[in-house]
């Protein structure tokens, strides 16, 4: 089923619709000095650490071999460095910040979509968002995600004040260097994430009977697949990606398969009339 921008924006200001960023979204971030894609972040760490030549531009098991042979805290030291400048926020991310969305997925590592938050909602501790985070079971054994309030403080739960739950699966580099980044990581979290386990309660309820908007998003590796498919069950059936590329044929059958309709139009052009779309009415 298609819809036009304005359909999904009026969607979207009504709370039905749940944005979905990939690691392209940060393309609409003016000025990014941050790593922006998997490879690019692969490249930032096999250029401070040595590692063998045919996994040098495979994240993910690039970063295993740092963790078994270097320690699992120099990932986090790498990890840290590579995202620890915050970027600009876009309009979208701004107007993003400001929607009716009842929760927003942030599935890459930057800083753009909290800074976004702190500037139009604030940053005190009744302030009417806050984030929870993917946990690696390597630092955290037995604990899959950890919740954060406005100011960065640690949440002992969800606050159901929170009008708005920035839900970052893989982690995130504020406020506490989590990150999923290694194989082992992923290994942990795909064996449990069927049964929904590392998928926070919280999550699971408000995505019934909502869309999902995939934004800066592409489905040609296993593991956003995985993610996508787990964190999108039980909701809606009725979904978008905004995707300029032509699919993969692997991408083709996935959005299929989760009734996901392609938008084709360029990012840039899409954020755009989207941002200028969105409603302010959750603003604080």
């Amino acid at each position: 089923m298609t819809a036009s921008v304005t359909d999904i924006a009026a969607a979207l200001n009504a709370g039905e619709v749940i944005p979905y960023l990939g690691p392209n979204a940060l393309t609409l971030c003016p000025g990014v000095t941050v790593p922006a894609t998997p490879e690019a972040l692969c490249e930032f760490m096999t250029a401070k650490v040595t590692v063998p030549h045919k996994i040098r531009k495979r994240l993910t098991q690039a970063a295993q071999f740092i963790e078994n042979f270097k320690h699992r805290k120099t990932i986090a030291v790498l990890m840290n460095e590579a995202y620890a400048a915050t970027p600009e926020p876009s309009a979208l991310h701004l107007a993003l910040a400001r929607s009716a969305a009842p929760v927003v997925v942030d599935s890459w590592y930057d800083d753009a979509l909290i800074e976004a938050f702190k500037r139009e909602r604030g940053a005190a501790a009744d302030a009417s968002w806050g984030q929870v985070q993917g946990l690696s079971q390597s630092e955290h054994f037995g604990t899959w995600t950890g919740a954060y309030d406005a100011t960065g403080a640690i949440a002992e739960s969800i606050s159901p004040a929170w009008k708005t739950l920035v839900y970052k699966p893989i982690g995130g580099h504020a406020p506490a260097g989590n990150y999923l980044v290694s194989d082992s990581d992923y290994v942990e979290v795909l064996t449990e994430i069927d049964i929904q386990t590392p998928i926070p309660t919280e999550v699971q309820t408000i995505r019934t009977g909502r869309s999902f908007l995939f934004i800066g998003c592409r489905f040609n590796d296993q593991l956003p697949r995985a993610f996508a498919r787990q964190i999108m069950k039980r909701s809606s059936d009725r979904h978008w990606a905004v995707l300029p590329e032509a699919p993969t044929r692997m991408e083709q059958r996935f959005m299929e398969e989760q009734n996901i309709t392609r938008i084709d139009m360029p990012l840039d052009a899409f954020a755009a009339e989207l941002a200028g779309l969105i409603g302010e009415t959750a603003a604080a």
